[in-house]
């Protein structure tokens, strides 16, 4: 299956070396003798192959837009640096009480929302009363669960009322301000619709939003009054970030000299990006996985061993070396295997298996039909369909592999292809979620807190795709967050670790090792599992090459 593609691919980059390449060759010595002064100017174009929906950060559910959240648009209170521990950002300081029942955030007084509105206090209580509105939609809800009542002590000065638990720090990373002046008075329940979060967003970051053009481009420009302390003026002019659903052509782009940072290229294109020397090729241990979630709403999908036969028939090993190229390793939980609560022995029982799977379903009442489809004791075949987001070819050949391995034992998957937007407004809408199984990337927290996704509680609200529900893993969800001590909390990840994996509300594929293409040109950018967008506004571009990326090809 996969050499058609690989045939197709090999020979569209023939034909592209043959008509000649332009741009630099990559030169780190040229680059490190620049001085800062002639650091600063310049447009850079990104690319990734889906739209950014919504920006706003009180309903935006796309993993893009929280990192123009967090790194480029807005300024959450504070930030990880490259050892993963805090460091302030619109937060200068702040301290916890001797029983850790009070968290006291001291803001900069020199951060201004890019309407010259300055930033304060008032704004944060606002942001964080109103992520915490149910009539939000808030995705995130988690976050709040060991927070209460917030008060603006003054205009710097943001107190908030918590229950003592670990990593507590974790959600003011991820989570951005909004400025109240522009959405005071628009109920919650409008806040989605709201232009804030699609066509006039207003931020108070290193970059200001210049426009956007739907399906298309995000346009922003350096804000020239970003804090000093905290660097300053971006480097860049501008970034333009560009939606180009086929992979093929985002590489023809980043070698053409028409794209700058090409996020996450497909592993079959790595080789090629690696031996062009005007590029470069990296990658990152990252915090992402992919998984097959099955709506347990749906009868089909309601016994556990029959989900767990799912999982022992798709070989996921196949599909690491096959799709990713190795750049990759098999998942069987939500836990990334660089973090510390990790359990290697998790779901050591769910390896590649088809006899196994067959048995499974045989115990749960599906035999073989007369065409070889399992069929259950009412005649009904073991037939559904698996919805995936069109322009990830990556998705698409995982979808394929498990279609034909799941024939194998009797299994008809049909699969369907949906524009990205349309696909998650189905499976995030609790009052849709009209779909078999979904096949969709995750991003882990750095503090990991899966109530979202797997709590009985939150089988109403957004990440909840596939009404998983145990009591037993509710009370470790429940408790896990709570445990300060890493020594004491380990037992209880390596059991929270191991029932998930038993249970099997995701066939859990693989956590992915994360390329990136970037052109000569374009200097420092060295994201890392905090993020594609981590330290944007030091990225920067050779002075001779500045004219070079053509922007405006994201109107075309």
């Amino acid at each position: 299956m996969k050499q058609p593609i690989v045939s197709f691919l090999a020979f569209s980059l023939f034909a592209l070396a043959a008509c000649g390449g332009r741009g630099p060759v990559v030169d780190d010595d040229a680059a490190a003798n620049v001085p800062e002064e002639q650091r600063y100017g310049g447009t850079a174009v990104v690319s990734q192959i889906g739209d950014i929906p919504d920006v706003s950060p009180l309903t935006s559910t796309d993993h893009t837009a929280s990192q123009i959240q967090q790194f480029v648009l807005f300024m959450p209170l504070l930030a990880y640096d490259e050892n993963f521990e805090p460091i302030p950002r619109l937060a200068r300081s702040w301290e916890v009480n001797a029983d850790t029942s009070l968290l006291t955030f001291h803001l900069r007084d020199d951060v201004f929302w890019h309407d010259g509105v300055k930033t304060t206090a008032q704004d944060v209580k606002f942001s964080y009363d109103m992520a915490r509105d149910p009539n939000t939609g808030f995705p995130n809800t988690a976050f709040w669960t060991n927070y209460g009542e917030a008060e603006a002590v003054d205009s710097f000065t943001f107190r908030i009322r918590m229950r003592s638990h670990a990593e507590f720090l974790d959600p003011w990373r991820a989570f951005s301000p909004v400025p109240r002046h522009i959405l005071e008075g628009t109920a919650a329940a409008q806040l989605r619709t709201h232009p804030f979060g699609t066509r006039s967003p207003l931020g108070n970051g290193p970059f200001r939003f210049v426009s956007r053009q739907d399906q298309q481009s995000w346009t922003f420009e350096a804000n020239p009054d970003f804090p000093a302390e905290l660097g300053g003026r971006p480097y860049l002019d501008r970034i333009v970030y560009r939606s180009i659903p086929e992979p093929t052509t985002q590489l023809t782009e980043l070698l053409t000299g028409n794209v700058d940072y090409y996020i996450q290229p497909p592993a079959e294109q790595a080789q090629r990006i690696e031996s062009d020397r005007r590029v470069r090729l990296g990658s990152f241990d990252d915090r992402a996985f992919v998984l097959i979630g099955w709506n347990q709403r749906r009868p089909l999908f309601e016994d556990a061993r029959v989900r767990r036969a799912l999982t022992m028939a798709i070989n996921r090993p196949a599909i690491i070396e096959g799709v990713l190229y190795g750049y990759g390793s098999v998942s069987n939980s939500t836990v990334p295997p660089f973090y510390w609560q990790y359990d290697a022995q998790a779901g050591d029982d769910l390896a590649y298996d088809p006899e196994a799977a067959r048995r499974l379903l045989a115990e749960a009442g599906w035999t073989p039909g007369p065409d070889g489809t399992l069929r259950n004791a009412e005649g009904q075949p073991f037939r559904f369909t698996v919805l995936t987001n069109q322009g990830n070819q990556v998705r698409a050949d995982i979808a394929e592999i498990a279609q034909s391995d799941l024939r194998r034992i009797g299994v008809d998957m049909q699969i369907q292809i949906s524009e990205w937007g349309t696909m998650l407004d189905r499976i995030n809408t609790p009052t849709r979620r009209d779909f078999d199984a979904v096949l969709i990337g995750w991003v882990t927290e750095f503090r990991i807190d899966d109530r979202d996704l797997f709590h009985c509680d939150k089988r109403d609200e957004p990440y909840q795709w596939v009404g998983y529900c145990n009591p037993e893993v509710d009370r470790l969800l429940d408790s896990l967050p709570q445990i300060v001590d890493r020594d004491a909390a380990l037992p209880q990840w390596q059991q929270y670790q191991r029932l998930i994996a038993r249970d099997q509300p995701y066939t859990f594929i693989y956590f992915q090792e994360r390329l990136r293409g970037t052109s000569a040109r374009i200097q420092n950018v060295n994201p890392d599992a905090r993020g594609d967008w981590v330290g944007a506004e030091r990225w920067w571009i050779l002075p001779d090459q500045r004219g070079r990326a053509q922007p405006q090809t994201a109107q075309q």
